[in-house]
């Protein structure tokens, strides 16, 4: 065959197999057998074996798999992906959305969806073509999952339509109830343990390193969130519409998986609906998502560090299993805070066997009434983590012992202490606790902190056993050769883990003041006292009152903040730390330092479309220069950055409020003095 014309018949065959693809996965309604499929795809597998260089690379032959991954490269999210706030009452969904409406003032139109019960995913287009298909992660970073998605039918390799030039869609793997039934009929035959519930199958799934085995566990996709630049509409339901016609698996209307509504009755009215109907699906959802519609409107509800204040799931009622307690232990954690942990006679609960489950604290023990070979109801909160939440009093037998909660901690025997006001127990041995050392060595080294490459938990306690570390700055000195000593390793992991620390000395002050593991002091809190006080020195000297006037720093984080520098053997370590060349100030380079910060003090709001800049890069120059970027206006705000298409809302509330509206060749002209 001439070039040419395989080139043609390349392109005609992977057109053609891509709507093949479309109308059986998403569409449900085939117009071929799957014989017919597998032999238009086996002569396109031909064609590109025999003319390698017309493979295109989005070819509907990468759905059969076949590339091995030996390590997901971390992607660092464009967006981040955070997760929803979760409610477990429709008291707390009336709540949202009387809190929605009162922030807003106005009548909300709300879209209601189900909770998809599988992995997230974030799947990014660029001319139509699939790119890159990153998981959650920690909501910063996630792993490069591509050639693995690349294997599932309803996920489009190619779309069709008037798509944006560039954008991300964000969804939900799941593994079907059939392929979790057809996978586990396939262990058992083959006497291989089965899978235990089709979420962690589908996690697992997509993390395999062989994207062949991927292809054939028969993943599916539902999309259900767009982000980008140039989004078609200006709703979340109108987006999905769009996306739907491009050839994405988005909820369906006609079958009731997604809804509009202006109401509270119409919300409770679809939970209704599904909390009746979810067993019926051919997958498993736990909940329903509640969204703000309109854009504008969820930009002015804006975000907590967690997740957006515009949207919330509410979790179905959890089953329930009955068994046998046979004892308490307690775990000491990071901070030191004591979690009493049930011991139970072993349960299957939604599909997982439960021997363990959490009992907070002292209160709740007492509120139960809790006795040793009590029989208790259990059920895992959000359908994750079990927790003991009832017992049957009527069932408690004679031989029953009353729980003594513990007084000294059951790791290094210090005295407990409980703080007025506070729900859990501490051991104040922070220093001497083994846990408490580990657990902050782990935290130290995990990616949102000192992101150290090689290190796990694993090794952080061979290490501090053997006793080559006995806190983070332990890190900075540790010896090679020692550490080749131990068990399980070897040069290349010696190698991998002295670099991982050397590198470690790059990281940005704001990231280190987190890691060093003050209590209270999350990523975002460590970020706002390192822009406000630039270095260690500065936040150890600091006041009392000086602690409180940083923008939302409370009482608590102050006192915490002063109590960490109080403490001697923390000084020493913060000493070390930078003796060892990590970053303990804000540097900036010389660019930077000589800048005029002419937004220092102000409160920015950015609002509509821009062309000189992306709103990302809007608002790191609004930081850059001094500025502070707020989601929604109110009487504080000094001014609007306004673009093209704002909403008729916010021009309504900026004009009621008086707030400045600034165009962008106005701000352009306002930073240039910097």
């Amino acid at each position: 065959m001439e070039k040419a014309v395989a080139q043609k018949k390349i392109e005609e065959l992977s057109k053609e197999l891509h709507e093949h693809n479309h109308l059986y996965y998403v569409l449900s309604s085939p117009l071929i057998s799957d014989f017919q499929f597998d032999t238009m795809l086996k002569e396109l597998q031909d064609l590109e074996d025999q003319f390698p260089e017309f493979l295109l690379s989005n070819s509907p032959s990468k759905r059969v798999g076949g590339a091995v991954t030996k390590e997901f490269t971390s992607v660092k999210h464009k967006y981040r992906m955070l997760s929803l706030g979760n409610s477990y009452s429709k008291e707390d969904l009336i709540d949202f959305e009387t809190r929605i409406r009162k922030l807003l003032e106005e009548e909300v139109e709300y879209v209601c969806e189900l909770k998809y019960d599988g992995v997230a995913i974030g799947l990014r287009y660029v001319d139509g073509k699939l790119i890159q298909a990153v998981t959650r992660g920690d909501g910063t970073s996630g792993d490069d999952v591509t050639t693995n998605v690349q294997t599932i039918g309803s996920v489009p390799l190619e779309l069709k339509g008037d798509y944006p030039k560039e954008f991300e869609i964000r969804g939900e793997i799941f593994m079907p109830l059939k392929a979790f039934e057809k996978l586990n009929k396939e262990k058992a035959k083959a006497g291989e343990p089965l899978m235990a519930n089709p979420r962690n199958t589908a996690s697992g799934t997509i993390k395999m390193q062989s994207s062949k085995i991927v292809a054939k566990r028969g993943l599916d996709c539902y999309l259900y969130y767009m982000l980008g630049e140039e989004l078609p509409t200006d709703t979340h339901f109108g987006n999905l519409e769009k996306a739907g016609e491009w050839g994405f698996k988005v909820p369906n209307v006609s079958d009731r998986m997604i809804e509009k509504t202006n109401s509270i009755e119409g919300i409770l009215d679809f939970i209704n609906f599904w909390d009746d109907k979810r067993k019926d699906l051919p997958f498993e959802v736990d909940g329903v998502v509640i969204k703000v519609n309109r854009h504008d409107r969820q930009q002015r509800l804006g975000f907590t560090s967690k997740s957006p204040r515009w949207a919330i799931s509410y979790k179905f009622e959890t089953e329930q299993a009955v068994t046998s307690l046979n004892s308490v232990s307690y775990q000491v954690g990071r901070t030191g805070a004591l979690t009493p942990v049930a011991n139970l006679e072993p349960v299957s609960l939604l599909g997982t066997t439960v021997k363990r489950a959490s009992l907070h604290n002292k209160d709740q023990i007492e509120k139960l009434d809790l006795y040793i070979k009590d029989q208790v109801f259990v059920e895992k909160g959000g359908e994750i983590i079990p927790k003991v939440v009832g017992v049957n009093k009527s069932a408690r037998p004679d031989s029953a012992i009353k729980i003594d909660y513990i007084t000294e901690c059951p790791e290094c025997e210090t005295e407990l202490v409980r703080k007025e006001g506070e729900a859990n127990h501490y051991c104040p041995n922070e220093n001497g606790c083994p846990p408490q050392i580990t657990g902050k060595i782990e935290h130290f080294i995990s990616r949102k902190a000192m992101n150290i490459d090689g290190l796990g938990g694993e090794t952080v306690e061979q290490f501090f056993k053997a006793g080559l570390i006995n806190n983070i700055a332990d890190l900075y000195s540790l010896d090679p050769l020692k550490m080749i000593s131990l068990d399980r390793m070897a040069d290349k992991s010696v190698n991998k883990i002295i670099k991982g620390v050397r590198e470690s000395l790059s990281i940005p002050f704001e990231q280190v003041l987190f890691a060093i593991g003050i209590r209270f002091v999350g990523s975002t809190v460590a970020k706002t006292l390192a822009k406000y006080f630039k270095n260690i020195q500065n936040i150890k000297n600091a006041t009392l009152e000086e602690l409180i006037n940083v923008d939302e720093i409370g009482d608590k984080i102050a006192e915490s903040v002063q109590e960490f520098f109080i403490d001697d053997k923390n000084l020493e370590i913060v000493n070390r730390l930078t003796e060892a060349g990590v970053q303990m100030a804000i540097i900036e380079t010389e660019e930077e330092a000589n800048l005029v910060k002419v937004l220092e003090g102000k409160s920015i709001v950015v609002s509509g479309v821009f062309y000189q800049f992306s709103r990302d890069e809007l608002k790191k120059t609004i930081e850059k220069y001094g500025g502070k970027n707020v989601g929604s206006i109110s009487k504080k705000t000094t001014f609007i950055v306004a673009g093209d298409k704002m909403g008729p809302s916010k021009l309504e509330k900026a004009a009621k409020l008086g707030v400045q509206l600034v165009s962008e060749e106005e701000f352009i002209a306002m930073i240039s003095e910097g």
